[in-house]
Parts: structure tokens; C-alpha cells; sequence
């Protein structure tokens, strides 16, 4: 009978350790992202970032889906992780040195001055 409920107790201790969450997964804005080479950047530095298990962007909804473990790292600092590589992320904005580094294509297209009205 010892046996019996020794090894119940082992399975549900093991049970519990399984239902526990280990990782998460977030949706984070990216909304200066333009070309394949923004998408590489993050997707590069993001995957060898401690805790990341899995970095995808999107460019068309200028989005990056992250998966990490819940131990290891968090979305906050994720987004700072992504901030420090030149990129908004959700409420964290670019880092403005990192911004400066970023090849051309993946800076954000100067505004066009409107033209000042005609004189006369």
C-alpha cells in the first residue's frame, strides 16, 4: 500500500510540473520594419538573445511574434532587446544610436516638406 500511494505522489508531482507554463509567446509591434534586411536583423539578434526560443517577423503587419521561457527573460526586456537594435517595439521606442547605425533601408522615409503656398 506504501508503494501504491509513494508512486501516485510521484505522478502527480510530475503531472504538476508539466501543467506548469515554461515559456510564453507575445506579438509585438515592429513598425518601422521595410525591407528583408530589418526582418534579419531582428530575427538574427532576437534568436541569440538568452531565453529565445523562437523570433518570426512579419513585415507586412510590421509585427515580430516572440517565444521565450518564462525563466529565463521577459517581454519587457525583449522589447528593449529590440529597441536596442534600432526598432520601436510596442511602447518602447527606438534606440536613437542604435536608429543611426541601421542601413538606410530600414530607417523610416524622410517626410516630404509640403510645398509653401503660391505667392501673389
Amino acid at each position: 500500500m506504501k508503494r501504491i500511494i509513494i508512486i501516485a505522489a510521484a505522478c502527480l508531482g510530475a503531472l504538476s510540473m508539466q501543467a506548469q507554463k515554461t515559456t510564453d509567446k507575445a506579438v509585438i509591434k515592429t513598425p518601422v520594419q521595410n525591407c528583408e534586411k530589418c526582418k534579419e536583423i531582428i530575427e538574427f539578434f532576437l534568436s541569440k538573445t538568452d531565453g529565445v526560443t523562437a523570433v518570426k517577423v512579419d513585415l507586412k503587419k510590421q509585427t515580430t511574434t516572440v517565444t521565450w521561457l518564462i525563466d529565463r527573460i521577459d517581454k519587457e526586456t525583449i522589447k528593449v532587446t529590440i529597441s536596442g537594435l534600432g526598432f520601436a517595439a510596442d511602447d518602447v521606442e527606438a534606440d536613437e544610436f542604435a536608429y543611426k547605425r541601421l542601413p538606410a533601408c530600414c530607417k523610416k522615409p524622410a517626410e516630404t516638406p509640403k510645398p509653401a503656398p503660391p505667392k501673389g
